[in-house]
């Protein structure tokens, strides 16, 4: 094996912090490359050098194989890690670095392609004796074949892209009577994202639970696997919440799955790090789902719970080392939880949100693990991913980690974005999952109309309005009481709030809310105060007539209206439309004065992978088009003006 030195990481955000991290300790040297939307992210600041690639979109810079080669080749790096996404799962980029002399920190090309394509990686998987899911992934596509084996294979089935992942072009079909739209809508999905729209049949097993084996074989034939992970709690077939052991998972039944996932991984020749997913449904039988040809973004919980540097074993087996461990020597300690921490607004659809990270405090604390890429100040952009970070806890057993996992998100303060960091706490307390028993149907089932947080807490607000007051310079009097009206607007809520301050104690009335408050600590970001002889604390941050305050976990976020000249608002049956978050506009579908009904779809807008339509709400004309094609536009930006029929 050609030895190296320099390991260039093509990748951004927490993952190539994570990577820095593990090259940096074992004495390489690290590059990060960066689009001109990251130069001052945390993963730049920490590589030892970095290098630029071009704009924020994607093509002009992490998904630019010509620029991210030429990036090793201008700093000296002899090796390349991919991370995960972007190039990590693209065999002609391993290749590319190949033919250019770099190391690519990851499993051969022929293997990627053999698990890249679903159907092929499936037949192989037949062939080794890998329990696979009934269903059909034949070379013939005709339509009508696929509902004759549909009835063969019986309903419900799902309808999967042969090419991708991530969840586009799969359709879950539970009557016949569906299949054939579901199979024009998965083709065009896939044809989309992928640019091959080939399709297969399996059998849905239903209200299963996604259990998957982390596994690494090295250059001389060595596989070996290091335990599962449950990643059964998913939202449009994204994790939210991953674990290591499973709780449903014993020791015979790990035995078991792990030497299946052996063999999947050795029938490929599979080098590096890789996991094989497999269903388990309530009957205890499991069926190969898929296999991903590279590191995971749960991999910490894995980490946790056996003590291996997955990240340090790739650098090693890819500069030709042997494992240094077989499988008897791999052993399983403890628990570990992580939860992703994604920028978007759970009550809202989960639309991916951008903005300023104002505030950044991650937890810390005793078996609490925070994988993120973010620096106070950094812009979260509509480019890329909107995971921020990854939370992980360990403890000695299920409990012990649920437990520090709570308070751990509880310690973890972002403010100027909004995030899922409240959906998730409420997931966590659901007692389905707290007693391990949460499947795949988990979100559907207790999240049937989405997320509806509790009521929130009156202090909030009135602890809104005294800093306010305070930001402004008012009642810092301590003869008398100096009493202030303070107007907050929070969403589509008004507040006017009285308060006043006696001393040290500051006084706030909302109605018939009023409560006594004493700020005994305070600097630019947390406050430490006593309400009712109870003594809380909160994070804040205020920006001009801006305020957020994070309060026992739920962010708040407000506007001083005081001094503000009253302005008409933008009303729900105006007939104007905005965009309901930053992005792209995609494609736009009417035409100046073309009439519309109701629900029609106007216009896609995407962000951060997602994409959401914009509707719309009357039924009329469409009087005004803001927006064209291909426009980056942000939040509440006009988009359409529709005047509704007078009937």
């Amino acid at each position: 094996m050609k030895p190296f030195s320099k390991i260039l990481i093509a990748n951004r955000g927490e993952i190539a912090c994570r990577v820095i991290r593990s090259a940096k300790a074992k004495g390489y040297a690290t590059v990060a490359v960066f689009s001109d939307a990251d130069a001052g992210a945390r993963h730049v600041l920490e590589a030892d050098e970095a290098f630029r690639l071009g704009g924020g979109p994607l093509q002009e810079s992490y998904l630019s194989a010509e620029r991210v080669v030429a990036a090793a080749q201008a700093t000296g790096a002899d090796a390349l890690h991919p991370g995960y996404g972007f190039f990590s799962e693209n065999a002609d980029f391993a290749e590319q670095c190949a033919a250019a002399g770099i190391t690519f920190i990851g499993p051969m090309p022929d293997s990627v392609r053999v698990m890249g394509d679903k159907a092929r990686s499936k037949r192989r998987m037949i062939d080794a004796g890998v329990p696979c899911v009934p269903g059909y992934e034949g070379d013939d596509q005709d339509d009508a074949l696929f509902i004759r084996e549909a009835d063969r294979i019986g309903y419900p089935v799902m309808v999967k892209a042969s090419a991708g992942g991530g969840g586009r072009g799969m359709r879950l079909v539970h009557d016949r009577s569906d299949l054939e739209a579901a199979i024009v809508s998965a083709r065009s999905e896939a044809r989309n994202a992928f640019g091959d729209d080939r399709l297969l049949l399996e059998r849905a097993v239903v209200d299963a639970r996604h259990v998957e084996i982390q596994v690494f074989g090295d250059k001389f034939g060595s596989v070996v696997h290091l335990g599962e992970r449950d990643c059964s709690v998913q939202r449009r077939h994204q994790k939210v919440i991953e674990e290591a052991p499973s709780p449903a998972v014993d020791a015979d039944l790990r035995r078991r799955m792990g030497e299946a996932a052996v063999r999947a991984a050795a029938a490929i020749d599979y080098v590096g790090a890789g996991t094989v997913e497999f269903l388990l449904g309530r009957d205890g039988e499991f069926y190969f789902l898929e296999m991903n040809t590279r590191l995971q973004v749960e991999h910490p919980v894995t980490e946790c719970v056996t003590g291996v540097d997955l990240v340090d074993l790739q650098i090693d087996v890819a500069a030709g080392l042997p494992l240094p461990f077989s499988q008897a020597d791999i052993s399983i300690s403890g628990h570990a939880i992580e939860v992703r921490l994604y920028a978007e607004d759970p009550r809202h659809e989960f639309l991916p949100q951008t903005g300023t990270a104002l505030v950044w405090q991650p937890a810390t604390g005793e078996g609490v693990r925070v994988d993120h890429g973010l620096v106070p100040g950094q812009v979260i952009s509509p480019f890329y991913d909107p995971m921020i970070a990854k939370i992980i806890a360990t403890g000695a057993n299920r409990e012990e980690a649920l437990r520090r996992l709570v308070q751990a998100l509880r310690g973890t303060h972002l403010l100027g974005v909004a995030t899922n960091r409240e959906f998730l706490l409420d997931a966590l307390s659901v007692e389905e999952f707290r007693q391990g028993a949460a499947t795949t149907a988990f979100i559907g089932k207790h999240y049937r109309d989405g997320f509806q947080p509790g009521a929130d807490d009156p202090v909030a607000v009135l602890l809104a309005a005294i800093l306010s007051a305070d930001q402004a310079g008012q009642g810092w009097s301590s003869n008398a009481a100096q009493a202030h009206q303070v107007n907050l607007s929070s969403g589509d809520s008004d507040a006017v709030v009285r308060v006043a301050r006696t001393g040290q104690r500051w006084s706030a009335q909302r109605g018939d809310e009023a409560v006594s408050i004493a700020i005994l600590g305070r600097d630019k970001t947390s406050l430490r105060f006593e309400v009712d002889g109870l003594v809380r604390r909160a994070v804040y941050f205020c920006h001009r007539d801006e305020l957020s305050i994070d309060l026992d976990g739920r962010v708040y976020r407000f506007e001083d209206t005081t001094y503000r000249a009253p302005s008409r608002a933008s009303a729900g049956g105006d007939g104007v439309l905005r965009a309901p978050m930053t992005g792209t506009v995609t494609a736009v579908r009417v035409t100046q004065d073309q009439a519309v009904a109701r629900g029609d779809v106007l216009a896609v807008l995407e962000a951060m992978k997602m994409e959401q339509q914009i509707i719309a709400p009357v039924a009329g004309s469409i009087t005004t088009i803001a927006v064209a094609a291909g426009q980056q536009v942000s939040a509440r930006d006009i988009l359409f003006v529709v005047e509704a029929d007078q009937t």
